[in-house]
C-alpha cells in the first residue's frame, strides 16, 4: 500500500491544496493521501484560526473523494506538531505501508531543522512539491545537510493561490470565488472567520 501524508496549516484549504492532492495521487500512484491539519508548527506563526475550524475546512475541502482521508492526529494529540510523531503514529496505523511525505519546495531549506529529519527520512520518503512552470525551470537543489538519500521531486500544477491571499480578500470583504470550493466558504460565512 502506498499512502501520501499532506500536513499544513491549512488557514484555509483551497483549491491549490486540492490540486497537488490530485497531482500527487496520479503522479505516485498512492492508493490514498491523508491530509493531516496541523495544531501548531514549530518553524511557523501559530494561527489565529482554531484547530476544529481549519479541520472542519480540510473536510469540506476534501468532501467524500475515496482517494483522500483528513485525519486529526496532530489536533488530538495537541502541542507542537512534530512530523516524526504524526509518521510513527501512521506507520503503525498501516504496518507494511511505503510513506511518502509531501512538502512544497519553500520548506527544503529549513527541513534539516526539523525534530528528527533523519528518522523522518528512514519512516517516509520525502516528496518535494515544486510548481511546473512554463519557463521550464529545473527542481530546487536539495540543501547541504539533508539527510537520507534524494527526495523525489514532483512537479504539480502552477495554481497561484495561497491562504495569505484568501484571508486577505476575505478581511477586505472581498470574494473568494474560484480560491476556494463553495463548501468551504460557506463554512467561513457561517463560523464568522477571517473577518
Amino acid at each position: 500500500m502506498r499512502i501520501g501524508i499532506f500536513g499544513g496549516t491549512f488557514d484555509p484549504p483551497h483549491l491549490g491544496h486540492l490540486l497537488v492532492a490530485s497531482d500527487a495521487v496520479e503522479q505516485l500512484g498512492l492508493d490514498r493521501l491523508v491530509l493531516v491539519p496541523a495544531a501548531a508548527q514549530p518553524l511557523k506563526a501559530r494561527s489565529g484560526t482554531p484547530a476544529e475550524a481549519r479541520l472542519a475546512m480540510v473536510r469540506r475541502l476534501v468532501g467524500d473523494d475515496p482517494r483522500f482521508l483528513v485525519d486529526p492526529i496532530e489536533i488530538e494529540r495537541g502541542g507542537l506538531s512534530f512530523t516524526v510523531e504524526t509518521l510513527q503514529a501512521l506507520g503503525a496505523r498501516w504496518p507494511g505501508a511505503t510513506l511518502y511525505l509531501l512538502v512544497g519546495a519553500d520548506v527544503l531549506p529549513s527541513f534539516p531543522r526539523w525534530h528528527e529529519p533523519a528518522r523522518i527520512r528512514q519512516l517516509a520518503t520525502l516528496v518535494i512539491l515544486t510548481r511546473a512552470g512554463a519557463d521550464g525551470a529545473a527542481a530546487p537543489a536539495a540543501p547541504p545537510g539533508l539527510p537520507g538519500g534524494a527526495p523525489v521531486f514532483l512537479p504539480t500544477r502552477r495554481v497561484d493561490v495561497s491562504s495569505t491571499e484568501v484571508r486577505a480578500r476575505l478581511a477586505a470583504g472581498r470574494s473568494i470565488r474560484g480560491f476556494v470550493p463553495e463548501s468551504v466558504a460557506d463554512h467561513i460565512r457561517s463560523a464568522g472567520l477571517y473577518r
